[in-house]
């Protein structure tokens, strides 16, 4: 699994739609709030055109790509943390994702009513912000509360997570998510139970309509320069358009993209923008069997990338058999990079790069 992405946002902005879209899971879609009860979950394919270059040479069985799992979340409102909206049911299911897709309406239609009378996409995003700092708030106090109670023991480690989450109740308070906060890895260590909603890395998803693809709309500008004062990155899809993408054929789909003036569909700008968010590269297995794409951080060793594969290759991990992708493919495969001196046999402190071509050496 390449990594779990929650999609947040008011009602009717667009969020059923695009995962529609991009998971193809018909994930119910109406004009009105609530219409997403439980989540709708979509597991995709992330799409990698090396993939297939790699088969072209290898010609294996299959083709495997890494994937990415979509949680469409119902439409939050004011009050959710209170439990307005079954709020309460809904953000207890963002505390399990690695990154949130916030969707921000950033287009006029009649015909599609906004709950709360008119667009406003800083207004939207301040909604869900404020919620979900005050759910995480709920949780930090609810924690310093029975810490206080235990830290009469002395117990030092429960000492330093009470300052910690005194600093963060103190950012919540002021309005700032959790992740404004900064903290050492020690600190982040002792916040790994909790689970905090706001200390997630967060994609904004700008919804367009269909004569705005570039987002040049001011709407989608007030977004951006929010994203900018928080880090955070800014994809612009037009939901309509990405129903349509999604129920063409692969050539047709290349067509009319080539119509529309596109280079990718949304969902490869998403994917592309969540895994530069969360730091993510993908490195390749390639032999008769077949062709995979496999996730890990950036900075990964090759015990930790063979880990990906089965924990004992990271327990019995020898060496790592290593290629670049452009020697890989230049060479026309293992054979022509060992025989060029580019196939190079890395220890376990070799650092994995994006589209490496590995093959592991390992003890049962």
């Amino acid at each position: 699994m390449g990594f779990k992405c929650g999609i947040v946002g008011l009602p009717n902005v667009g969020k059923s739609t695009i995962f529609n879209a991009i998971t193809s899971a018909g994930a119910e879609s109406a004009n009105y709030p609530f219409c997403t009860i439980e989540p709708n979950v979509g597991v995709v394919a992330v799409p990698d055109r090396r993939l297939n270059v790699l088969a072209n040479i290898v010609s294996p069985k299959e083709i495997v790509p890494t994937a990415m799992e979509f949680v469409d979340i119902a439409g939050l409102v004011r009050g959710a943390s209170q439990g307005e909206g079954l709020g309460n049911q809904f953000l207890g299911h963002i505390r399990q994702v690695d990154a949130i897709a916030h969707i921000v309406r950033c287009f006029e239609d009649e015909n599609v009513v906004h709950v709360d009378g008119g667009v406003d996409p800083l207004r939207d995003i301040e909604v869900i912000q404020t919620e979900l700092n005050l759910a995480d708030l709920d949780s930090i106090d609810n924690r310093i509360l029975r810490g206080k109670k235990q830290a009469k023991s002395g117990d030092k480690k429960l000492q330093q997570e009470l300052q910690v989450l005194e600093k963060l109740a103190a950012a919540l308070n002021d309005g700032l998510p959790a992740r404004s906060v900064a903290l050492d890895m020690e600190e982040l260590g002792l916040l790994s139970e909790i689970h905090l909603i706001t200390m997630k890395p967060v994609l904004y998803v700008a919804n367009v309509a269909e004569d705005d693809l570039e987002g040049t709309h001011p709407f989608v500008q007030k977004v951006r320069d929010h994203a900018v004062s928080e880090n955070a990155e800014v994809v612009t899809i037009c939901g309509k358009i990405e129903s349509e993408i999604a129920e063409l054929k692969s050539e047709e789909k290349l067509e009319f993209l080539q119509e529309l003036g596109l280079k990718e569909a949304g969902l490869e700008r998403t994917i592309h923008a969540g895994y530069e968010l969360l730091g993510l590269i993908t490195y390749f297995t390639a032999g008769p069997k077949e062709v995979r794409a496999w996730t890990v951080s950036d900075g990964a060793l090759a015990p930790q990338a063979a880990g990906v594969i089965h924990t004992d290759f990271e327990k019995g991990f020898i060496r790592a058999e290593v290629t670049a992708y452009d020697d890989y493919v230049n060479s026309h495969g293992e054979a022509g990079a060992k025989e060029k001196g580019l196939l190079r046999l890395e220890g376990k402190d070799y650092r994995v790069s994006d589209g490496d071509v590995m093959h592991f050496r390992f003890n049962v």
